[in-house]
């Protein structure tokens, strides 16, 4: 009996640690376990396509920033109502994984999510989630989920000092926590010594065509301290070019750009280019 009572006790310490690690409210997970039924039959052996279309069926869901900062400490955040440029890619890439592997569960959608959030795919703690993207990029491709094709497409190597949020602390209420605030600079000093690939701004056209339907793509920024300010996917579309399929924070909403993506670049004065990473 004691046994049983221990094992019951065991249970029940798992299920809170595990709670304690998610939020996730019953609305919440009705979206996502409505989503996986949604998109099921969706699968297409041109993964880049699969991509697309998961990404269309979240045409008009409304753009909401910082969706991630719940709390008071880190937790694995599932929101499907609102997405940010960011949470928009991810939750595309996993529910698109989902489908190759064939398991539209909701304990899988929760396990990729984890997986492509945090370094080396493990939530510990706010400083684990990759929130620069160009990190966000290498980490993923070291964990076999894309490559990074930025120089195969004509992109150069650039070096630039990330430290927008250590420098900007008051943006970030995680932030006020001094072990948090450390952690982010240590991520910050290792990007310091990293390289980034960026295609130009004015290669993009002559280029174009080695983008492929589905690859991610990430606008680098002049923007002192910061590598990227925006992320989407590319589409091609009926007039043969490639569009950005995006969390727009102008129709503030996910769309597809009016305009070509080459074209709509040139209307963001801080954009420098592009990185251009293909899930694998």
């Amino acid at each position: 009996m004691k046994q049983i009572l221990f094992f019951i006790f065991l249970l029940v310490g798992i299920s809170i640690v595990f709670s304690q690690q998610i939020t996730c409210s019953p609305k919440d997970r009705a979206a996502v376990e409505s989503k996986l039924v949604e998109i099921d039959g969706m699968y297409s052996d041109n993964f880049g396509e699969t991509m697309v279309s998961v990404g269309k069926t979240f045409m008009k869901t409304p753009y909401v920033a910082k969706t991630l900062e719940i709390g008071d400490t880190e937790t694995l955040v599932v929101n499907l109502h609102g997405l940010d440029c960011t949470t928009f890619v991810e939750n595309v890439l996993n529910l698109s994984k989902l489908l190759r592997a064939d398991d539209l569960s909701f304990d899988a959608f929760i396990k990729n999510l984890e997986t492509i959030r945090y370094k080396n795919g493990e939530l510990d703690g706010y400083a684990s989630r990759l929130h620069y993207f160009s990190e966000w990029i290498a980490n993923n491709a070291e964990k076999g989920l894309l490559q990074d094709i930025t120089g195969e497409i004509g992109g150069a190597e650039i070096t630039k000092d990330i430290d927008f949020m250590s420098t900007h602390r008051d943006l970030y209420p995680f932030l006020a926590d001094d072990t948090n605030y450390s952690k982010i600079k240590a991520s910050e000093n290792y990007l310091n010594n990293q390289a980034i690939c960026v295609l130009a701004q004015d290669d993009i056209a002559e280029n174009e065509h080695l983008i492929k339907s589905g690859d991610i793509i990430a606008l680098a920024t002049s923007i002192d301290g910061l590598d990227v300010t925006h992320t989407g996917i590319a589409t091609r579309e009926k007039d043969g070019r490639i569009h950005l399929l995006h969390a727009s924070t102008g129709s503030m909403e996910v769309e597809v750009s009016k305009k070509p993506l080459a074209d709509y670049l040139k209307n963001i004065k801080s954009n420098t280019g592009i990185m251009v990473a293909r899930p694998l």
